[in-house]
Parts: structure tokens; sequence; C-alpha cells
């Protein structure tokens, strides 16, 4: 337990199942974890089907399928089927690799609600080009095949400085797919895309620019398409609560069981978090260390003990903080209020300068051999 008194959460709303960290595709902003290829050892199908039956029973609503490419999972539809029998809203989050005419007809079979399809930009080059595959194809093929089937269609693109000045051709691409949803995130610097910052962080007049073309976007569209506009973390001077607040409704399991209140919490130092193969989800939800740790305020230090922001933001990303300020005890450093803002700002002016780093640091891929070397190197 952790050492701070911590409020009593209510329950884990949402359930994101990792399923695999095998993915086809190479994307330089995966929030993956970088040694994912040492991590081989996936949980079974009596296993999933046993978190979510704990989950669904501890209130669990809404269950995220995701990896990697969970698609790779041969047994997902037995895992969607079962999830939709306990009464879950289930959403897979897929590059589209795998999703045949058939396989959606047996996963729509099977009970599955929702679809979101991630695109890396509005043409095949720099499709290709960031997910270091040639998938923009096959991913419009997919865009059909999900509207065939008569699911709400998500179509995700994840912003950065290589792909946010095409943000108008990127729109009228989901657009013309008929999307009812298209969710513009701009990058998270956790992972892959932290290893590959200086290439990704884009200028403020890019932010700009990009955002007054959504907004010309849904005065034109109307309610025929929902366009969200995910804010930045590094231009905003404004830290925002981790996945609306650690340890109070969202909780991940990873391929191997490791369970977490956020994507990225395991690079946390210091922390152990609990295995769904030896505690069940709701001494994990309640009980362990790793979800108690950060929940609340009590943990907090100054400047975020007497900020009156302390209870709107929660200190902000405690993984934002340790791989900024390396204390993920600290405020997070996109907060002006932060000792540690001067970090960020010099990673902003950076980018404002237009410094490339291309040559100096090439893009890293994710992929497995990127991967083993980056584990092997000292941190």
């Amino acid at each position: 337990m952790s050492e701070f008194a911590t409020p009593r959460p209510g329950p884990p709303l949402w359930l994101l199942a990792e399923l695999t960290y095998r993915c086809p595709l190479h994307c330089v902003f995966c929030y993956n974890p970088i040694d994912f290829a040492n991590q081989t050892d996936e949980l079974s199908t009596d296993d999933w089907l046993r978190v979510l039956r704990e989950g669904r029973k501890l209130g669990a609503v809404q269950c995220g399928l995701s990896g990697g490419e969970p698609l790779l999972r041969d047994d997902l539809e037995v895992i969607v089927a079962e999830a939709r029998r306990l009464g879950y809203y289930t959403n897979l989050l897929t590059s589209g690799v795998g999703l045949t005419a058939e396989r959606a007809r047996a996963l729509k079979a099977a009970g599955l609600d929702h679809v979101q399809l991630s695109f890396q930009d509005s043409t095949r080059e720099m499709n290709d080009f960031l997910s270091h595959t040639k998938t923009f194809e096959l991913k419009n093929r997919v865009a059909q095949i999900i509207k065939d089937q008569g699911w709400p269609m998500v179509m995700n693109v994840v912003l950065h400085r290589l792909n946010i000045d095409h943000i108008d051709r990127i729109i009228a691409m989901a657009a013309e797919f008929g999307a009812e949803y298209l969710e513009l995130a701009n990058t998270q610097y956790y992972s892959w895309a932290f290893k590959n910052r200086d290439a990704l962080l884009p200028t403020h007049a890019q932010l700009q620019h990009a955002e007054a073309v959504a907004d010309v976007w849904r005065a034109k569209l109307g309610d025929r398409m929902r366009i969200f506009f995910v804010a930045p973390d590094y231009h905003e001077g404004k830290a925002k609560k981790c996945v609306n607040g650690w340890g109070s409704m969202f909780l991940t399991v990873t391929p191997d069981g490791t369970a977490l209140p956020c994507h990225t919490a395991k690079m946390l130092p210091g922390l152990t978090f609990p295995n769904v193969r030896e505690h069940s989800v709701r001494e994990i939800w309640f009980d362990s260390e790793g979800f108690n740790r950060y929940r609340g305020t009590g943990w907090m230090k100054e400047p975020c003990s007497s900020c009156e922001h302390r209870e709107e933001d929660l200190g902000g990303c405690r993984c934002q903080a340790y791989l900024i300020a390396h204390d993920p005890t600290v405020a997070d450093p996109v907060c002006v209020k932060s000792p540690h803002h001067g970090l960020v700002v010099e990673a902003v002016e950076r980018a404002e300068a237009g410094v490339t780093v291309a040559t100096e640091h090439p893009l890293v891929f994710r992929d497995p051999k990127n991967s083993r070397r980056l584990s092997a190197e000292p941190s």
C-alpha cells in the first residue's frame, strides 16, 4: 500500500486489453514500450476471459482491444464474444492489417461494437514512410469493409511535425470514407515518440494552423462527422490529468498480464505493478501499491500541493515527469509552474528554430531489431 492516504476509487470503467505487442507496422510514435521485443509471454485465451469477467464484476463497462495489432491474436473473436456476453461495449483499435471481409463478418457475429482505424497520413507516400510498411491501399480497403459491416468508424491520425501540415487533406479523406468520428491526436511523447521527439515536435504556427483548419471543417461538416482535436502537451503550458486521474477509471492489462493505471506506467522506477496471473482485478485495483501510489493528491509536493489547480490536473502525467525531469514525483514539466518547465521550453524552441536532427539522429522506427538494440543500451 502507498504511504499516503489515498481516496477509495470507483470502478475501472475502461478496461484496455493490450492483447499483443506484435505488430506489422513500425510507427515512429508508438507508445508500446521500447523493450517490447523482449516481452513475448502473452496471456492465454482463458486468462483474458477471466480478466474480462473479473473486470465486469468490478464495474468495467467499456473494453478496448488493442496492441500492437490485436488482429494477430487468433482468439480475438472468442474474446470479443465473451466481452459481448458480459455486457461490455467493445472497441477494436487496429491498423487494419488482417481485417479481411471474412474476419470482419466473424467479429461482427461475435458482437464487436466499434472499430477505430489508424492512418499515418493522407498520402500513400507519407503513410507508408511513417509506418515503414506498404499499408495505405490496404487501409483504404479496410475503411470500406468497416462501413460495409455497419460499424461506427473512428479514424485516428496521430499528428506531428511530419504530417500536421497535411491536415486539410487528412480531414477530407476521413469525410470521403464516411467516418463518423475523426480523432486528430497530437503526439504524446512517450516511448518511441520520446525517442523521436526532436523530429516530431511541431511549431506553434503549425499547431495554430491545424486547429484553424479543423474548425473550418467542423463548420462545413456539421453533424456528419465529429472532429476531435486532441490538444498537445508541450505547447499549452498546462498539465492534464493522466487518463482522467491515476487509478481513477482506467485499467490497462499488458500482453504478459501486467496491470497498469496507464499505457506507459511500467517505465516508472520504484514501483512494482501486479500481474493478473497472480492477483485478481479487484485486488489490483483497490489494494496494489502500483495503483495507489499516485491516486488523488496526497502524494504531491510543491508546487502541486498548494496549487489551486491540483484537483483539476492531479499533478499531470507521472511518466512525462519521469522522462523529462527523471523524477516521477515532481510536477509535470509541461506546467509553467514546474521548476523543470525550462526543459520543455528548450524542446519547443528547438522546434521553433527549425533545428533538424535527421542527419545526426535519424528517425528510429519501432521494430524488433531496434527494440533489442535499445534495450541493451545502458539507460
